[in-house]
């Protein structure tokens, strides 16, 4: 038997975030995704172990400021492309806004520490969403289009396409196949049982 889930990376993260700092005993309060304000300085020590316990789920202290804008416009950009309802702005005002810097100044930060530019990046969540939405079986192709602000089918096929190297329905065809092969290896297992 197989399950499917959706995750909410956010709520996840800030979960795990809020139960290890308790763990550690320290005294703070979660400020927006990402933001802890401590109330009283860290050791080296505590720093140190708290950082280690954090990397063993993949998340990880930032240091600077300019990396830290840069993560905020990644989870602004992950919010936006990830959003159960479409939020009818352009992406590059609805960055701006929620990060209360110019487009221009964001832009360029982003891709000065991540060699990659915002749109690049905003194009790989889509294509990864698209994916998601893709194999749970959620919508048509169309819908997923629109729903992601592209102006037509042709327009996700292509980006999805150079970013995976196949098409949507390609992607859609080898979904159902490896389903169909997953089940008849379960069934031929149950079988033999």
């Amino acid at each position: 038997m197989k399950m499917y889930v959706k995750f909410d990376f956010n709520a996840l993260c800030k979960k795990i975030l809020d139960e290890k700092l308790k763990e550690h005993g320290l005294k703070y309060r979660l400020l927006n995704f990402g933001e802890v304000e401590f109330y009283e300085s860290l050791t080296q020590e505590q720093h140190t172990i708290f950082k280690k316990n954090l990397e063993d789920y993949g998340i990880e202290i930032i240091e600077s400021q300019r990396t830290a804008l840069v993560q905020k416009i990644k989870d602004a950009i992950v919010e936006l492309v990830f959003s159960e309802e479409m939020i009818p702005v352009k992406a590059s005002i609805y960055i701006a806004e929620k990060l209360n810097h110019s487009y221009g100044y964001l832009s360029n930060l982003f891709s000065e520490v991540s060699f990659t530019s915002i749109e690049n990046f905003i194009i790989l969540q889509k294509i990864e969403y698209a994916k998601e939405l893709i194999i749970n079986n959620k919508q048509s192709l169309t819908e997923i289009a629109h729903n992601l602000n592209y102006s037509s089918v042709a327009h996700l096929s292509t980006q999805f396409k150079n970013m995976t190297g196949v098409t949507p329905s390609q992607f859609q065809k080898i979904i159902v196949k490896r389903r169909k092969a997953q089940s008849l290896i379960s069934n031929t297992r149950i079988q033999y049982e």
